[in-house]
C-alpha cells in the first residue's frame, strides 16, 4: 500500500521549502501548466521549443506502481530523455519547474518518486537493487511513450535522486549521461568517515523515511543498528552495494559522462569521497564545487530561478546527448568556487594545490591559553583535554548553518575568545602580511598520550580575525576503535576547502572532544593528551 499523505517535520523544511514555492497542484490543475514556446529546430539550437505538460502518470514497475509526471516538447522527431529521480523524502513534483525548462531546450522529462516514498508503492530500497530496476523500467516507458530517443537517454537529480542516477548508469549502459547533484560516492564513508558516526544526517534519514514514505525492515534495522553502533559490518555492506564507488568500474567502461556539483561544506556528503570518485573517474567527467550544505548550491534552481547548478546541467546534457557544444570547459573540468573568491578553473583536482605549507603544534602560552601554529613541530609539551566536554567551536547544524553561510556568504563563525581553554586546545598562527590561499585537503597529525581504547577529537580551522572573530574554513572528526590505550598517532584529513585567508587574519586551529554533528565514543570523565610532534600540512593554491 502506498503511505498516506504525511506531515512534514520542522526539520525537513529546508529542503521541502522549493517544493513548498513550486506547489503541489492537483494533476487536473497541473495539466494546465504551460510553458512559453519559441519555433525553433529542437536537435540543433538551444532556442526554447513548445512543450506539453507537465502530465501526470502512474508507471507500472515490476510489483508497484510509482507516480511520475511527464514534460515533453511537441514538435515533431525524436528527442533526448532526462530521468528524474525525487530526492529523499520529497516527490516527483521537486523538478516540475526544471522540468520544464529542459523541455522548453528540447528533452523529455520524466520525473518520479522512487518506490516507497509519498504515494509511490512499496518500501524504501535506498537506492538498492529495486530502486536501480525501477529507475530502467522508467527508461522503458519512456522509450515506449514518448517521443525519447532511445540513443540518447540521460539521468539526472539531487540527493537521493543523484545517487540513483548514477549508479543506475552503472547499471544500464542506455544512460549515456547522469548530472549528480549533492550525491555521495561512498554511503560508508558518509556514515562511518573516520570511524566516526554522523548523527545528525543519520537521524535526518530515519526521521524523513518515518514521516515521509514507507520503510523496509532492512531499512529500519539498519538505521537503528547505527544509532545504536551495532552490527557496523552489516551496515557498512548494506551501504557498500549503494555506493556508486563500488562501481566505479563499470561505469568506466560504459563511457557514461558524469557531472558531479557538491558543496564545500556538505553535512551528509563531504567532499573528500567525492573528490576521490572523481578521480577515479576515466570518462568524460566535470567537478564543481561550491559554498554551501547538501542540496543547497542548487536549491533556489528548483522554482525556476537562474542558478549556477543547474546551468552547467543544462550545458553537460547539451553536450553529451544534443551534440551542442560550447558552455562546458573541456580543457578545464575542475571548477571550484571559494568560500570568498571568484570562480576558479583546472585541469584536474591536483591542480588545485600548488604547494604544501606545514604548521606545527607550539606550546600552550600560560597567559592566552593558545599555543603557536606554525614553525617546524617542536617536542617537549602537550595540552590535555576533557572527552565529554563541548565547547563553542562546532561545525553547525546540518543542512541550516552551511546552507545560511552559502547564501549570506559569511562562514559559520564563533569568538574565539569563549573557547574554553580548559576543554580545547588552540594555535594560531602569525598573522600574514598577504593573503593566503587555501586549496585542497589540509592533513592533520596528532601524536596523542594517555588515550582510552576507544575515542574521538574534532579539528576546525578557523580564520581569526584581528577582534577575535573566527569564521569556519573547514572541519572533521576522527575516532580510534581499538582494544588497548595509551599513546598513538592519528592522521586526520579535513573537508576539502577552498578560501583566501586575508593579509592580517590569523589561521588557527582548535581541537576538542565533542561536536552535535557526531557520535562521539568517548568515555566520560576520561582525557586524551595532544602531545609535542604534532603539526597540520595546509594545502596553497
Amino acid at each position: 500500500m502506498a503511505p498516506r499523505r504525511p506531515v512534514v517535520p520542522a526539520l525537513l523544511l529546508p529542503l521541502l521549502t522549493a517544493t513548498a514555492l513550486v506547489g503541489s497542484p492537483a494533476p487536473a490543475a497541473a495539466a494546465t501548466i504551460s510553458a512559453a514556446t519559441h519555433a525553433a529546430p529542437a536537435h540543433a539550437t538551444s532556442a526554447r521549443v513548445a512543450t506539453s505538460g507537465p502530465r501526470f502518470v502512474d508507471i507500472t514497475s515490476g510489483d508497484v506502481v510509482l507516480k511520475a509526471n511527464v514534460v515533453t516538447p511537441t514538435g515533431s522527431g525524436r528527442y533526448p530523455a532526462l530521468i528524474m529521480p525525487s530526492s529523499w523524502g520529497l516527490n516527483d513534483l521537486e523538478y516540475v519547474a526544471q522540468a520544464i525548462k529542459l523541455a522548453e531546450r528540447g528533452y523529455v522529462v520524466v520525473s518520479y518518486t522512487p518506490r516507497g516514498w509519498w504515494f509511490s508503492e512499496g518500501e524504501i530500497d535506498t537506492a538498492g537493487p529495486k530502486d536501480l530496476a525501477d529507475l530502467s523500467r522508467i527508461i522503458d516507458w519512456t522509450l515506449a511513450n514518448t517521443p525519447a530517443d532511445p540513443a540518447r537517454v540521460g539521468a539526472a537529480g539531487i540527493s537521493y535522486g543523484a545517487g540513483i542516477s548514477v549508479l543506475g548508469a552503472a547499471h544500464d549502459k542506455r544512460i549515456r549521461a547522469v548530472g549528480v547533484m549533492s550525491g555521495w560516492a561512498d554511503m560508508v564513508s558518509a556514515l562511518y568517515a573516520d570511524q566516526t558516526r554522523h548523527r545528525q544526517a543519520g537521524g535526518f534519514l530515519k526521521i524523513a523515511a518515518d514521516t515521509l514514505g514507507n520503510p523496509s525492515a532492512e531499512l529500519s534495522e539498519y538505521l537503528d543498528d547505527f544509532a545504536a553502533n551495532r552490527n557496523v559490518e552489516g551496515v557498512s555492506a548494506w551501504a557498500k552495494t549503494r555506493s556508486p564507488a563500488t562501481y566505479v568500474d563499470a561505469l568506466n567502461a560504459n563511457g557514461t559522462a558524469v557531472l558531479i556539483a557538491n558543496g564545500w561544506g556538505d553535512t551528509f556528503f563531504p567532499p573528500n569521497q567525492i573528490v576521490d570518485f572523481y578521480q577515479r573517474l576515466t570518462v568524460p567527467k566535470r567537478l564543481e564545487l561550491r559554498p554551501g550544505d547538501h542540496a543547497i548550491p542548487e536549491l533556489t534552481g528548483l522554482i525556476g530561478l537562474s542558478n549556477e547548478v543547474w546551468t552547467s546541467l543544462y550545458r553537460w546534457f547539451d553536450l553529451h546527448l544534443r551534440g551542442i557544444s560550447g558552455g562546458v570547459d573541456l580543457h578545464h573540468p575542475v571548477s571550484i568556487k571559494p568560500y570568498n573568491a571568484a570562480t576558479e578553473n583546472y585541469a584536474d583536482w591536483p591542480a588545485v594545490t600548488d604547494d604544501t605549507r606545514r604548521y606545527g603544534l607550539g606550546a600552550i602560552r600560560t597567559w592566552d591559553g593558545t599555543g603557536l601554529l606554525g614553525g617546524a613541530p617542536s617536542t617537549g609539551w602537550s595540552k590535555t583535554l576533557p572527552t565529554d566536554r563541548d565547547t563553542t567551536a562546532n561545525g553547525g547544524i546540518a543542512i541550516i548553518t552551511n546552507g545560511i553561510a552559502a547564501f549570506t556568504g559569511k562562514q559559520p563563525w564563533t569568538w574565539l575568545p569563549t573557547v574554553d581553554r580548559s576543554r580545547a586546545g588552540v594555535w594560531a598562527s602569525e598573522r600574514p602580511s598577504q593573503t593566503q590561499r587555501i586549496r585542497g585537503i589540509p592533513k592533520l597529525h596528532l601524536d596523542l598520550t594517555g588515550t582510552e581504547p576507544q575515542g574521538t577529537v574534532v579539528a576546525y580551522l578557523y580564520d581569526l580575525d584581528p577582534l577575535g572573530g573566527a569564521g569556519l574554513i573547514t572541519h572533521s572528526p576522527t575516532t580510534w576503535l581499538d582494544t588497548k590505550g595509551g599513546a598513538r598517532t592519528v592522521d586526520l584529513n579535513l573537508s576539502a576547502t577552498a578560501y583566501d585567508l586575508p593579509a592580517g587574519h590569523s589561521l588557527t586551529l582548535v581541537i576538542d572532544t565533542v561536536d552535535g554533528l557526531y557520535y562521539d565514543e568517548n568515555e566520560p570523565r576520561k582525557s586524551v593528551t595532544v602531545a609535542g610532534g604534532s603539526y597540520l600540512d595546509v594545502p596553497l593554491g
